[in-house]
């Protein structure tokens, strides 16, 4: 079994009665404060007869309220970003996060840094956003996010931890993917180093759901619902022409989840192409072979693909975007291409 280290470093002794009240009683009917060592297994595959005895390291902590606290709510300036593409929900994220800080901690200090980590930086001069309720009560209702979003700067962690060094913020909420949360943790790494108190808090944004430890990313859903609208109407365009082939590329990165979802919630799809599972062109299994089989039964075919898929197929490139992730081959074009040329 794999073993992984779960342990979240903390500022200090939690010292400050907190301002949610709770219950210490279990059975009450009221909601319990969190305890530290309330922890939760990873891995939940058990055999008879086999004993496991856990490392609290390898046991992941339970998120949810503290009976004390570490920060003195009224002295909190509390900072939050969202950096890097764009994602259904990071509005619900803000949101939440202002409407807990200011109804339930009593936090009236809340700045929304623009534009992603480039608004730490003096040279863009932005200006940050004063975060309220009345601010951000129907931010859910609107698509994007309010504070705007780019990606890069997050290498420059030296200016970033000067900036929020001169705004005094106590906590730093960081909502982004993996370049995004690569940042954070080098921007963890050198507050640490300067001895500064303020904790970065890394919200996890993928739209792919290709995270581990968890279930479901946001955003995950709505991109599925969207792509089965899509390929609803490509199947409609296949359908009424003569040996029609639809073809719906989708995002996804390295991970096949909303291709693999998005063929599960419609029975039009009848091909996927997934970068978990390599696939051939040539031969008796390969694609083509199986359209052209496909064609003689159906007259017609759809075929989903992940962006990520096939990517063995190009050279080699080592082209990055601003936040440093690889740039694809466009599978779709190739499929389209090579598929043309096959029935040509």
């Amino acid at each position: 079994m794999s073993c992984y280290n779960f342990s979240i470093p903390n500022l200090g002794a939690a010292k400050i009665q907190s301002p949610v009240l709770l219950s210490k009683i279990d059975g009450d009917l009221v909601a319990n404060y969190v305890q530290d060592d309330d922890l939760i297994i990873y891995n939940v595959n058990a055999r008879p007869g086999e004993a496991i005895s856990y490392k609290r390291e390898n046991l992941i902590e339970k998120a949810g309220p503290r009976e004390m606290i570490y920060f003195d709510p009224s002295k909190v300036h509390a900072g939050i970003v969202t950096c890097g593409g764009l994602c259904p929900g990071l509005n619900d994220v803000i949101r939440a996060i202002v409407m807990t800080l200011w109804y339930h901690y009593g936090v009236r200090r809340i700045s929304g840094i623009r534009f992603g980590y480039k608004g730490f930086l003096p040279e863009y001069q932005y200006s940050t956003i004063n975060l309220t309720p009345d601010v951000v009560t129907d931010i859910h209702r609107l698509g994007g996010t309010v504070l705007g979003s780019t990606r890069g700067g997050g290498d420059r962690v030296a200016e970033i931890v000067d900036s929020i060094e001169r705004m005094n913020l106590s906590i730093v909420f960081t909502i982004g993917g993996d370049g995004t949360q690569k940042g954070a943790l080098r921007i963890a790494e050198e507050i640490e180093r300067r001895g500064i108190k303020t904790s970065v808090v890394g919200i996890p944004k993928t739209i792919d759901n290709d995270l581990s430890f968890i279930q479901k990313s946001f955003g995950f859903e709505t991109a599925v619902s969207m792509a089965v609208e899509a390929v609803s109407g490509a199947h409609v365009e296949a359908h009424d022409s003569i040996n029609g082939i639809g073809i719906v590329k989708l995002m996804g990165r390295e991970s096949g989840f909303i291709a693999a979802y998005t063929a599960l919630g419609t029975n039009d799809v009848n091909y996927v192409l997934i970068p978990e599972v390599p696939f051939e062109f040539e031969g008796e299994n390969g694609l083509l072979n199986q359209l052209k089989k496909r064609l003689a039964a159906r007259n017609h075919a759809v075929i989903v693909v992940a962006e990520g898929a096939g990517q063995e197929l190009f050279s080699d490139s080592n082209l990055v975007d601003a936040s440093g992730n690889k740039k694809f081959g466009d599978i779709g074009l190739f499929l389209k291409d090579k598929i043309s040329a096959y029935f040509k």
